[in-house]
């Protein structure tokens, strides 16, 4: 079996660094995440292409598998007349990605208030920074919204 995908390998492997990192994956997983974007076709990829593309266990395939599932990064279709299990990249990740950023930033914020809350001395400076920054946040809650909004 060969690869089922026309890859550049500069783009293969800046991908596999940038995802690997931004999205804090192991290398196995963010070579697969990484070959799936390529899937431009919307083809998808099985388990045993996997292997054979990345010379690795069955185990470590389906780990990596399983933890892009969960993490919503990838999506699995079984087609009706085949019993193999076909792979792609999450056309709504991105959404869901951002979703994630807003609610961590809603979080801060909350945090953020319950710690002034319970915060005995007063510090003009301090507040005025932190002012600023809660502003920050909110406006790039809101930005961020207006964008999934158009998503």
């Amino acid at each position: 079996m060969k690869k089922s995908l026309e890859v550049d390998e500069k783009i293969f492997q800046d991908a596999v660094k940038f995802y690997g990192t931004i999205l804090n994956l192991p290398p196995l997983a963010s070579k697969i995440y990484s070959y799936l974007i390529f899937d431009f076709e919307k083809v998808g990829i099985t388990f045993d292409e996997f292997v054979e593309v990345f010379s690795a266990s069955k185990s470590s395939v389906s780990t990596s598998l399983n933890l892009l599932i969960n993490s919503e990064l990838i999506i699995d279709v079984n087609k009706m007349d085949e019993r193999k299990r076909y792979f792609f990249a999450n056309d709504d990740y991105k959404k869901i990605r951002f979703e994630k950023i807003v609610q961590k930033m809603q979080d801060e914020l909350k945090l953020l208030d319950d710690l002034n809350q319970f915060r005995k001395i007063k510090d003009e400076d301090y507040d005025q920074k932190m002012e600023v920054y809660k502003s920050l946040l909110n406006k790039s809650i809101v930005n961020i919204q207006e964008s999934l909004n158009k998503l």
